[in-house]
């Protein structure tokens, strides 16, 4: 089981594609430690950006190694110390955006790492904005490129507060820093990008083309529900191949075969969502898995693959429902 990175919570709306345990619990996101709230220092002031001090990376200096971190030298500064050390020219991060990033979390102190993506092997997607991470990371990293390493230092006041994060051996009094390897920026209009593939199939569903992060239509046949998955390019991106497990940063839309009701979508609520393949209904992880980022799908997910007889509460969604979904697979993470 991934452990889930100790900045962000659950994302809103993962009820409707979370797989359950045995007990019922939903298993999309979870992890080994709880998540503490990101918003607990939201509020404060914004800090001064500064040059330093910060700690020397003494080993694994590329983008996209991890990296090792000295030990910080001295007193940290009380505002937010920033430095790029590899520049980017990708897309530049603003304020809203998601951030697909690898990187490493230690305490100026002591030199220990509490948390890193690096030997998770999954980069984290993270949506820079208030309540949804650390505010350090908010202000260190807006206005950053895509492809850049930054080193920042986050006193109290931008990261855990006075009240620290126990369960991550953060103190109240600790100065965090962090080395981020920033992979790719996504607003949250973003859409896929690729090539539009004919719909020729009379039995299942048409789904827009359209890429202006508007919702794409999805119309239903008048026909009986497939019994067996669906699942075909509506657009055909050329990123890497989805694998069984992989981690994936998405923009969806999901309707009711029956009623062609949505029930679910991050166009409504103007976000993004990250899952695991692993901790999501089977029906979308035998459905993405081979398809190429940058793509969009049509999923079409009998009950047997997706609720069956016992759908999310307050879902909207009927026992044995078909579900049909349209997916942007935006990142592999």
């Amino acid at each position: 089981m991934r452990r889930r990175s100790l900045l962000i919570a659950v994302p809103a709306g993962m009820a409707t594609l979370a797989a359950c345990n045995d007990d019922g619990a939903s298993s999309a996101e979870s992890g080994d430690s709880a998540s503490p709230s990101a918003s607990a220092t939201s509020g404060a002031p914004a800090p001064k950006i500064v040059d330093g001090p910060l700690p020397a990376i003494t080993a694994g200096a590329k983008f996209g190694e991890k990296p090792t971190v000295a030990k910080g030298s001295g007193d940290p500064s009380s505002q937010l110390a920033v430095k790029t050390v590899i520049a980017g020219n990708g897309r530049t991060a603003a304020e809203g955006d998601f951030l697909v990033a690898n990187y490493l979390g230690q305490i100026w102190d002591t030199a220990k790492v509490f948390d890193n993506s690096f030997d998770r092997g999954s980069a984290l997607a993270i949506q820079l904005a208030q309540a949804s991470v650390i505010d350090g990371w908010r202000y260190a990293l807006t206005g950053k490129k895509v492809g850049s390493r930054v080193e920042f230092a986050v006193p109290p006041t931008w990261g855990y507060g006075k009240e620290g994060y126990a369960e991550g051996g953060i103190k109240g009094t600790d100065t965090l820093v962090f080395v981020v390897d920033m992979k790719g920026v996504y607003p949250v209009t973003s859409s896929a990008k690729g090539t539009n593939v004919a719909q020729d199939d009379a039995d299942l569903p048409k789904v827009g083309t359209n890429t202006d992060g508007k919702a794409p239509s999805i119309e239903i046949p008048k026909k009986d529900a497939p019994t067996k998955l669906a699942s075909s390019y509506v657009i055909e991106g050329d990123g890497e191949k989805v694998a069984a497990d992989s981690g994936l940063l998405v923009q969806y839309k999901g309707v009711l075969w029956d009623s062609g009701k949505e029930f679910d979508s991050t166009y409504a609520r103007k976000t993004l969502t990250s899952f695991s393949l692993d901790g999501v209904v089977k029906g979308w992880k035998q459905g993405l898995t081979g398809k190429k980022v940058g793509s969009r799908v049509l999923i079409v997910i009998p009950p047997a693959l997706g609720y069956g007889d016992n759908p999310p509460s307050g879902s909207g969604i009927e026992k044995d429902s078909t579900l049909v979904f349209t997916v942007d697979i935006l990142a592999k993470l």
